[in-house]
């Protein structure tokens, strides 16, 4: 059977093919379709987990049980996971064990760049690189033979082009029937890592990568492809593409295992061409081993070290290093002029706009309506902000986030920054799915420590940014099945916080008095807001539209941030096509001159309160 697979539903097929029967993962770009494609087949469990590391604990659990287990995450995600993942080395497996890792080189959805090859060489686990569909398809399969051969957990790593571009896979092989029994057979000098197991364990580790080295000379994985003999290139990834592209009378060293290297391979390649080079993504990790073996080899000096690589790019190094004369140049697309400008901004109708408005407008931090060019005021607010769509509330209008480190990161700082004495109120703003992730336990330290800060969790029953997959609060599984739901303010009030408020995102004198009412607090305070995301919302109601006649353009209603909200020959309007109507209203509860009503010209709803900038 062949079918157009992308490189993330390849390793998902690849994976079920294998036999896995567990699958776990954080959703993260560019690696979240592999468990939503895993997900779908019902003959494997799947899950979401709370975080990439509680995803490596369970894949690594259920391999010691015995079973095949595949656990996913984008590059920053083994960070979180990394403690599991050092002492699934060090324990070894009994079923396979496989983490695909995704990196993300041009941090097209990242908060870095990381090349995690790196983490393989700490961990001296081998690594696996996948040139196309096929390729990710077929190493599952290997990746899980050698797990279970070498005693070993195995990283598949991708790059975002070899995530999400598709090519045609032969889906050859089929699913085995299950052979043996699942069960945990107890080996304490094996799974209990005291120190006297730690210190018997270490040198098996060592010997299983030099076996694995041995492995990796003779794997067909690794493969000569002989060419003319002035140019020798050494490669893997998606890297391979490009540099086939690039250099096609070239002979080539494709590497499909990365980690150990093939050094003897490596060497009788080398003295087979008059010049050797390495074209890889980001770090210099094949070059500089390559060169510690006493082998010439040029690259990272004219290939960049830093974002994503592409034919013009390897191409363009390869002109500057001498290697050719010219290279082709792509048509240069101009850019077109006088187009409408498209800041980035919250969606129309998005449940955080109203909490971001309020902040925004409490902490001087909105740019008042008809101040010109003036400098805006110094705020008299921080607000530590976390991972997700609504990062976004750092651009202006709202200009309301601070912050932005990492996962969970934002409580964790606000505590910081409150211990280190500042006088400013401090805010952290943090999503559902990041505070069910790594939210909690830095929570427990503000309970513990008596921090004093506000707490803003933006409870949107999702996690949006990564396309909407299912967390522990939202009571449905990764497969879709309705299960046990989480419920925050039963977490919050759990871990010890007793100011705890539950508010409608879209009720904004609910919001502003909420947070009124936690910034005056003496103690630790948290505020959920709760409000569906406007993406997934399951209705859309009346829009709303601007009196013209009542409007006064004082351009309150265009500080939310709403694209809906526009203007055109010196009026304000409301774009019919974006508004989300009844299930925000927003703009009508802040406009002073109640100029913005359901479409119908039913008059705005009374006790709305009006917009703020102080």
């Amino acid at each position: 059977m062949k079918r157009l697979l992308s490189g993330n539903e390849a390793l998902a097929w690849g994976a079920y093919h294998a036999g896995a029967r567990v699958a776990t993962a954080y959703p993260g770009t560019p690696s979240t379709e592999i468990l939503e494609s895993i997900a779908r087949f019902d003959d494997i469990y799947a899950e979401w987990s709370t975080n990439e590391k509680v995803a490596m604990e369970v894949a690594l659990g259920a391999c010691y049980a015995g079973v095949r287990s595949v656990v996913s995450m984008k590059h920053v995600g083994l960070n979180v996971a990394a403690d599991p993942f050092m002492a699934a080395s060090i324990t070894g497996v009994s079923g396979g064990l496989v983490l695909i890792c995704a990196d993300d080189p041009g941090t097209h959805s990242s908060q870095s760049e990381q090349d995690n090859r790196h983490y393989a060489r700490l961990a001296k686990v081998p690594v696996l690189e996948p040139s196309d569909s096929q390729e990710a398809y077929d190493m599952m399969a290997i990746a899980f033979d050698i797990s279970e051969q070498f005693d070993t957990l195995v990283m598949v790593r991708t790059t975002t082009r070899i995530s999400h571009s598709k090519s045609v896979v032969d889906l050859s092989r089929s699913r085995p029937v299950p052979t043996g029994e699942v069960g945990f057979p107890r080996n304490v000098s094996k799974y209990v890592m005291l120190p006297v197991n730690a210190r018997f364990r270490h040198p098996l580790v060592e010997e299983r990568i030099v076996k694995l080295a041995g492995f990796a000379e003779t794997s067909p994985l690794n493969r000569v492809e002989s060419g003319e003999r002035n140019l020798g290139v050494i490669t893997s990834g998606v890297a391979y593409q490009y540099a086939r592209e690039v250099f096609p009378a070239a002979s080539f060293l494709k590497l499909g295992i990365t980690h150990p290297l093939p050094r003897e391979l490596i060497r009788r390649f080398a003295a087979q061409v008059d010049r050797l080079v390495v074209i890889e993504e980001l770090d210099p990790f094949l070059e500089e081993n390559i060169r510690s073996m006493g082998v010439e080899v040029s690259g990272k000096d004219f290939i960049p070290l830093v974002g994503e690589l592409s034919s013009d790019v390897v191409a363009r190094g390869a002109v500057d290093a001498g290697i050719l004369t010219e290279a082709s140049v792509p048509t240069e697309i101009t850019a077109v002029a006088d187009l409408p400008k498209r800041p980035p901004l919250l969606c129309p109708g998005c449940p955080h706009t109203g909490m971001f408005f309020v902040l925004a407008s409490m902490g001087q931090r909105l740019k008042p309506p008809g101040s010109g060019d003036k400098p805006a005021k110094k705020s008299n607010l921080i607000i530590t902000g976390d991972i997700g769509c609504y990062t976004l509330a750092t651009y202006p209008p709202l200009n309301a986030m601070d912050t932005t480190a990492c996962m969970g990161a934002s409580i964790g700082q606000a505590l910081g920054m409150e211990k280190a004495g500042i006088d400013t109120n401090i805010v952290a703003v943090i999503g559902d799915s990041t505070f069910l992730h790594s939210g909690i336990t830095p929570l427990v330290d503000a309970v513990y420590n008596e921090g004093k800060i506000t707490v803003v969790i933006l409870d949107n029953g999702t996690t949006a940014m990564t396309g909407h997959q299912e967390h522990p609060g939202t009571g449905v599984s990764a497969q879709g099945k309705t299960t046990a739901k989480v419920e925050l303010e039963n977490v919050v009030r759990g871990v010890g916080v007793s100011d705890v408020q539950v508010v409608n995102a879209f009720d904004m004198k609910d919001l502003r008095a909420a947070a009124r009412s936690a910034l005056a607090s003496p103690e630790l305070a948290v505020i959920i807001v709760r409000g569906a995301c406007a993406v997934g919302a399951p209705r859309r109601g009346e829009p709303r539209v601007v009196d013209a006649e009542k409007c006064n353009r004082c351009d309150v209603c265009l500080l939310i941030g709403c694209p809906a909200i526009q203007t055109a020959d010196d009026k304000v309007y409301i774009d019919a096509t974006l508004c989300v109507g009844d299930i925000c209203t927003i703009c009508q509860q802040v406009c002073p001159q109640k100029a913005i009503a359901p479409q119908t010209g039913t008059a705005p709803q009374t006790g709305t309160v009006t917009g703020e900038t102080e």
